[in-house]
């Protein structure tokens, strides 16, 4: 029996095959009271990773080792320590895919149902547990979940149960592809379970919290030939939580998209609308994490510094989405579209609030332990969220040398979006943005910006000069400056250096300089950035 085992043990490690990944981020910090920096006692801090993948055949394991001693400033200070907080086991054939363990999962565009990791917000929300894929034909695939998600070094108390079912009706029914348009239809099922509460919101008000959350939505993607239609309607039952000011209230979302594409030309329009959609594995938690679904914001993510500076988190006890893009490509060898031709892209989102109507028999909105509030399903709102127009245009001049420029107005609710009591930001952005390269392997770009507002603290202006030497080296110089700001004190500059280096699938940044507090955002999800003055390092690395 012992050979045997040795044996087997052989084998399987013989016809297997082993990669992961390594990250380390590290900052040196030094108290700046100018620009807000303060004092930090360890004066470095680190967040580092390793991923490990082992697959042979049909089975796959990995693990993720995490450390943070101490957190990044910006970080939760509660991923303090060192541990393996993900873990998974999968085997998978023809029909069947099992992984129990952790794991992340999304169904349809994720409204009821999406777990995900951003490392660049510190948010993790795994599911630890067990699921299942299966796909009886062809055309059909069956999910089923069911676990806990990561708290930090912890699992939230709920536990969230899925069923999500797609079914490819041209893989199913036209197997010869006779039918131009293809027609993809799903549905899901989600519910979460937390152990039922008692909560006083109030002197005479006791409120019994409902154990089981159930949630559902359907989904349809629509493509022929130059044209698509994706849309998706979630639906949730009454979940009283401190996101909503403990309301029983169902929640719903609705998301539609269509698109048009031919050669030079593309046209997105989207529009969403969603009405008290939180859902949390914890009725009681106040931040970001424990989110069993995710809502998407329909703006566009800007790449630029400035362009990014006031970015729309999703607002999820209620708004109304529309977001518009056009991408145009100017012939080439025409008299506007040069030589290697333009491109052209125009983008504008819109969010505002939804109409709120007091709930019947009542004199309030939103009191707690009542139905909340009722809402027309198509009234817009009257404040305004946030809005963003913008237009693009890059042309190649000639084999050495490109161009951007682009123009970026906005309105950003600092109220709504970040809880203070402060006017309505509108800003003007300007960004230009050029490359030349010397030959194959050396190149200069550089990248000019400006933000001119009124409101908040005034105008910006960012210049950056970046050297390329391919394929191992780049060398960066940028500097923010705060020149419109109204407090003289305040008009302060916001240099760094920085530099690069890769060597195959190996590569170290290191930059020294001042970063300015904000907010940074992907998807809709945002995270507070604190002051900082010193050294930062970056370790990444993939075998």
């Amino acid at each position: 029996m012992l050979c045997s085992q040795v044996t087997f043990a052989q084998n399987f490690l013989e016809g297997g095959r082993v990669s992961g990944n390594f990250q380390l981020d590290a900052q040196v910090y030094r108290a700046d009271s100018a620009i807000g920096a303060y004092e930090v006692d360890e004066k470095m801090l680190m967040n580092a990773f390793a991923n490990l993948l082992y697959s042979n055949g049909n089975f796959n394991a990995g693990l993720r080792f995490e450390t943070y001693l101490n957190p990044i400033q910006g970080y939760d200070p509660r991923y303090k320590g060192s541990g393996v907080p993900y873990w998974f086991g999968s085997w998978r054939n023809e029909q069947f895919e099992i992984t129990v363990g952790n794991f992340y999962e999304q169904f349809g565009s994720g409204m009821i149902l999406r777990s995900y990791e951003e490392r660049n917000l510190g948010y993790d929300n795994a599911f630890k547990g067990a699921k299942v894929r299966f796909s009886p034909a062809d055309g059909v695939t069956l999910k089923g979940l069911i676990g806990t998600q990561r708290f930090f070094w912890e699992q939230g108390p709920g536990i969230v149960r899925g069923l999500d079912g797609e079914f490819a009706l041209n893989d199913i029914f036209d197997k010869e592809g006779n039918c131009k348009t293809r027609v993809t239809l799903g549905g899901s099922f989600v519910s979460k379970y937390q152990q039922t509460e008692e909560l006083y919101a109030g002197p005479d008000t006791l409120l019994i919290l409902p154990a089981n959350v159930a949630s559902y939505a359907v989904r349809a993607n629509v493509t022929r030939g130059k044209f698509a239609l994706d849309g998706e309607y979630a639906g949730k039952m009454n979940d009283p939580s401190f996101t909503n000011n403990f309301i029983y209230k169902n929640g719903h979302s609705l998301l539609l998209q269509a698109s048009f594409s031919t050669k030079g030309l593309g046209i997105i329009a989207s529009a969403k609308r969603t009405d008290n959609m939180s859902y949390k594995s914890r009725r009681t938690e106040s931040g970001s994490f424990l989110d069993i679904n995710y809502l998407p914001a329909l703006t566009r993510q800007h790449a630029y510094s400035l362009s990014a500076m006031y970015p729309y988190a999703t607002q999820p006890n209620g708004e109304m989405a529309l977001q518009g893009q056009v991408n145009y490509k100017i012939k080439r060898g025409s008299l506007i579209g040069g030589k290697y031709g333009t491109d052209i892209a125009v983008n504008y989102s819109r969010i505002t609030s939804i109409k709120k109507e007091t709930a019947e028999g009542e004199s309030k909105i939103g009191k707690s332990g009542t139905a909340g509030y009722k809402s027309p399903f198509l009234a817009f709102g009257d404040e305004l969220y946030f809005q963003d127009f913008n237009i693009e245009i890059q042309r190649k001049f000639t084999n050495s040398f490109k161009a951007l420029i682009s123009y970026i107005y906005q309105d950003y609710n600092v109220l709504i979006l970040e809880g203070y009591e402060e006017p309505m930001v509108n800003a003007h952005i300007v960004i230009a943005d050029a490359t030349y390269r010397f030959d194959n392997k050396q190149a200069l770009k550089m990248e000019y910006q400006q933000l001119i507002t009124k409101q908040d603290e005034g105008d910006w202006l960012q210049v950056l000069a970046e050297y390329t030497f391919a394929p191992k080296w780049y060398f960066t110089l940028a500097d923010q400056y705060n020149y419109g700001n109204s407090d003289k004190d305040k008009k302060l500059h916001y240099p760094t250096v920085s530099a690069g280096y890769t060597n195959g699938s190996n590569r170290l940044m290191i930059s020294y300089g001042k970063q300015r507090e904000g907010i940074i955002c992907v998807g809709g999800v945002c995270r507070n950035v604190p002051a900082s003055n010193g050294l930062s390092l970056t370790l990444t690395s993939t075998f």
